[in-house]
């Protein structure tokens, strides 16, 4: 059965970005990254806000990035050079190693971006909409083979709304940041706890299914 899953990346209070819209606390290690990776290879279809595409946006290029395989100088880390060849940490190997793959798997999913100000896009086998329609998503659930992703919260709420949101994945950040942009709407939300997961550094990984 296909899922309209929404997942987020916030802090312990329940924010994905700052006051200031800063979100670097957020930021993956090899472990998390590869374990949203293995998640993402099930979803069909990313539904995104237009903030949250146009921070996705670098991925579209990142699958091309330089590897240590054709990086003569050294060891390349995230797209740059490290002189100095194979003696990199391996937890920078793996962030890399992450990073260009979950780059292959985002170039593989269709993109549906809600935005009244856009007017192009500039990556694969996106388009635009510019406003969440309910019966539109519903008749893509309907008709989709793999599960579908909403990115960013403000899709989220219309979405939570409109009752189509079979499951939350939070990865809980060990930050408490106070304020800014809430990760779920303000509301009332029946979940029950499906799966859980700690992962060095203390991130965790929640999935929980809406009642």
């Amino acid at each position: 059965m296909v899922r309209l899953i929404y997942s987020a990346i916030c802090s312990i209070d329940g924010y994905i970005a700052d006051s200031d819209g800063n979100f670097d606390w957020a930021v993956p290690g090899a472990q998390v990254h590869s374990f949203v990776n293995e998640l993402e290879r099930g979803v069909g279809t990313y539904l995104l806000g237009r903030r949250m595409y146009e921070t996705m946006i670098p991925w579209e290029t990142m699958a091309h990035e330089t590897t240590p395989h054709e990086d003569p100088g050294g060891t390349s880390v995230s797209g740059y050079s490290v002189p100095g060849g194979p003696s990199v940490p391996d937890e920078f190997a793996g962030i890399e190693a992450a990073t260009v793959e979950f780059a292959r798997i985002w170039r593989g999913i269709d993109k549906i971006v809600y935005s009244t100000t856009l007017n192009e896009v500039s990556t694969a086998r996106t388009r635009i909409v510019p406003r969440f329609d309910a019966d539109f998503v519903s008749s893509i659930k309907s008709g989709a083979v793999q599960d579908i992703s909403i990115g960013g919260p403000t899709v989220a709420v219309s979405a939570f709304a409109a009752g189509l949101v079979d499951e939350v994945r939070l990865f809980l950040c060990p930050v408490n940041i106070g304020g800014g942009l809430r990760a779920l709407p303000e509301e009332r939300l029946d979940l029950q706890l499906l799966e859980e997961k700690t992962f060095d550094g203390g991130v965790i990984y929640l999935r929980y299914a809406v009642r």
